[in-house]
């Protein structure tokens, strides 16, 4: 079984990261094991395998789960649509938007007493490309709640990556419960139940994955170590509710929101095993890696988790982090070059600041620089860095993140509409003035 952690005792680190075999059991005897599994299993339990992948996928990609429940997910009741207007998939719950860069101003969270906003509710989807349906492609979603779920919420389109920016998350799943804290983040597969408690107003980030599950990234001539190390991603204790049902049940399906009212209780599992677990990883364990010469290294030399696509080196997502570091260079220019990328880039602030956007990229903001955009420093970042003493310096107090994709993303209406939409932002780079000096 996985080793207590000694930091969260209802939690458990994994020593072997993605992709390996984990178990965990809520009460002792409830797990079977090897030829002791019995006709039955035990405790009057039922056995119920969630599945990941397909059943003949190769063996290092099969993600799957064994589940030992008090009733099985077919208890349940009919399905009807649920609105949410504010919740879009794939690029067709996009708008058309000239190839501008885009940048929003934090959104404030409304009052509970106003609008009682639970995850669910809260997702106001920013950008959008791919398609659920073919199973490309992602979406990124500002959520803001201001109340804890009492419902469960199933996402049979993608997994979702969660970057809390204000406030704690306590996320309840099949397998037991995360709490993630700013500065952590939580990998929820496609297709278990979860649900999100918090204790305030709460904002967050969260990429919705419809593409290949994300896992660490090679290496290559990094070599053996570096990165974001297997043994920090933390898995949950099995744990069970006595809360009797019904649970009221949403479920994403085909871009579309559906409840219906279950006659079991979706967090029943008494005990696991498996290698499709959520998992929760704190961004301070990562090992950066970075320049001890010159020039800025390209932004995958931060990446925390990757989504690959069909095209190998060009991922269907990047997960990628700015955290504290050190910056150290001979003769360069240390913030990033300015550049132009077939990738597309979603980034947010969760805190302190961005190196290159000092003043007008804030926490719980958002910036949008498509495929071939060109974009980087600002100008008083540029004046700031070309004169700047070359000595050691310590980026700390801050941390941003990437959400970059192959495919083009879309703002959504909400997003354009949005009073938080910088409508001056490339003015931020009206003062690089033509210096040519023949």
């Amino acid at each position: 079984m996985p080793r207590p952690n000694e930091n969260a005792p209802s939690e458990a680190r994994l020593l072997t990261g993605f992709g390996n075999e984990f178990q965990s059991e809520a009460v002792p005897g409830a797990l079977p094991v090897g030829r002791n599994s019995p006709q039955r299993a035990p405790l009057g339990l039922y056995a119920e395998v969630l599945s990941g992948s397909a059943f003949t996928a190769p063996r290092a990609e099969n993600r799957r789960t064994w589940l030992y429940r008090r009733q099985p997910s077919v208890v349940s009741g009919a399905f009807a649509p649920y609105a949410q207007p504010h919740w879009k998939s794939g690029a067709a719950g996009g708008v058309a938007v000239p190839p501008d860069p885009l940048r929003w101003a934090p959104t404030a969270i409304p009052q509970a007493s106003a609008e009682a906003l639970d995850f669910i509710d809260g997702v106001r989807t920013v950008v959008v490309n791919g398609d659920p349906e073919a199973q490309t492609g992602i979406a990124a979603h500002l959520v803001l709640i201001n109340t804890s779920m009492q419902r469960a919420f199933v996402n049979a389109d993608g997994e979702m990556l969660l970057v809390p920016q204000q406030g704690a998350l306590t996320i309840t799943t099949e397998l037991g419960v995360l709490t993630v804290s700013p500065g952590e983040i939580a990998v929820l597969p496609r297709g278990m139940a979860f649900k999100v408690a918090v204790d305030g107003p709460t904002r967050l980030y969260a990429c919705e994955n419809y593409g290949a599950p994300f896992r660490l990234p090679e290496l290559g001539p990094i070599g053996s170590n570096g990165l974001a190390n297997p043994r920090d991603f933390i898995a949950p204790h099995a744990a069970f509710e006595d809360k009797p049902p019904p649970v009221e049940v949403v479920r994403k399906f085909g871009g579309e929101l559906w409840r219906a009212t279950s006659a079991g209780n979706p967090f029943n599992v008494v005990a696991w095993h498996g290698n499709l677990v959520p998992v929760k990883y704190d961004t301070r364990r990562f090992n950066t890696m970075g320049t001890v010469s010159f020039d800025h290294p390209d932004p995958s030399i931060f990446t925390v988790l990757t989504s690959p696509s069909d095209t190998p080196g060009t991922a269907n997502c990047d997960f990628v982090i700015f955290p504290p570091r050190w910056m150290v260079g001979e003769d360069t220019f240390r913030p990033p070059w300015y550049h132009r990328n077939v990738m597309s880039e979603f980034m947010g602030l969760v805190h302190g600041q961005y190196d290159a956007k000092p003043e007008g990229f804030r926490p719980g903001g958002m910036s949008l620089h498509n495929a071939m955009v060109p974009h980087g420093p600002d100008a008083e970042a540029f004046e700031r860095a070309s004169a700047a003493t070359l000595a050691p310096v310590k980026l700390d107090d801050t941390l941003a993140f990437m959400f970059e994709s192959r495919w083009r993303f879309k703002p959504t209406a909400w997003a354009m509409q949005a009073q938080t939409l910088d409508r001056a932002y490339a003015g931020c780079w009206a003062g690089l003035a033509d210096r040519f000096k023949a």
